[in-house]
């Protein structure tokens, strides 16, 4: 019997008996089409979605700051005369500053009664402290009352991304207007170093920060001690980055391909599973 060449070929005919149409083919094919719909839609929701994915690490992220760290304060007391409100800094590398008054100001509150403290500074990354109060005033008051409420406390650059949900500002909205008048706050800061690199490689830098408070009436051998608000800060040695990713072109062609053949796999006739007929053999196999 001569050698049949055509037994390699294996796109072969498919016997006309399985190409006519039904109803049930018919069902199944447009319930096969939905089908690849959905999963080409979900894929391409996947694709053009920007998925952001975190790291840690252990390293200063902004070398080129010069060691500092941008601030930005805003905090009203409304029970405080402006002239009477400062900010004073002090760190562990000898800086000790009473009444910062650089890229600040002061807006009186309820007709002159009370004000409202914004400004903007920077602080070493070393641990240190700012806070408000009066020790920059010309005559200290007999009372001053710190009850206070705090609008923004941000550290770095201010980040405004929908997928990224940090403790960039965790004392924004903190209301300690009921506190005893006459008791100083102790904001205790845990300050993490976070990086967010978008998808063309651009980084900005940022802090986050953790808080602890207390308020006390603190006294000494020779009275009460004038209240403040205290804000004292450490730095996290361990780096936060959120990177920006999306699926890559390829990947996304090969999952869509790799979907819909899967699909047809499934749903299309298996003459194997059919050759209890012998006419069919014959057929598909001449």
């Amino acid at each position: 019997m001569p050698f049949d060449f055509r037994r390699f070929d294996i796109y072969r005919k498919v016997p006309k008996d399985l190409t006519q149409p039904t109803y049930t083919g018919a069902i199944i094919s447009i319930c096969c089409c939905l089908f690849i719909l959905f999963l080409f839609l979900s894929e391409l929701t996947g694709f053009i979605t920007t998925e952001v994915v975190n790291e840690l690490y252990v390293d200063d992220p902004d070398k080129d700051s010069g060691g500092k760290i941008d601030v930005s304060l805003n905090i009203s007391l409304p029970n405080l005369h402006c002239e009477l409100v400062g900010l004073d800094i002090q760190d562990e590398m000898g800086r000790h500053e009473v009444g910062h008054i650089d890229n600040s100001m002061k807006i009186p509150l309820n007709n002159g009664a009370g004000c409202r403290f914004e400004g903007q500074f920077s602080i070493n990354k070393v641990p240190g402290n700012f806070h408000v109060s009066t020790h920059s005033a010309t005559a200290q008051p007999q009372n001053p009352d710190m009850t206070h409420v705090i609008h923004k406390l941000s550290f770095g650059d201010t980040l405004q991304v929908q997928n990224v949900h940090g403790a960039f500002n965790a004392l924004g909205g903190a209301d300690r207007l009921t506190s005893n008048p006459l008791a100083s706050h102790d904001y205790i800061l845990k300050i993490v170093p976070t990086v967010y690199e978008d998808k063309s490689g651009k980084q900005r830098y940022s802090y986050q920060y953790t808080v602890a408070n207390k308020e006390y009436v603190a006294y000494s051998h020779t009275g009460r001690i004038i209240p403040a608000i205290w804000f004292r800060y450490d730095l996290s040695p361990i780096t936060v980055k959120y990177t920006e990713r999306r699926q890559p072109l390829y990947r996304f062609i090969t999952t869509v391909c790799i979907s819909r053949d899967s699909v047809t796999e499934k749903t299309a006739p298996r003459p194997a599973g059919l050759r209890g007929s012998h006419g069919l053999e014959r057929s598909w196999t001449s």
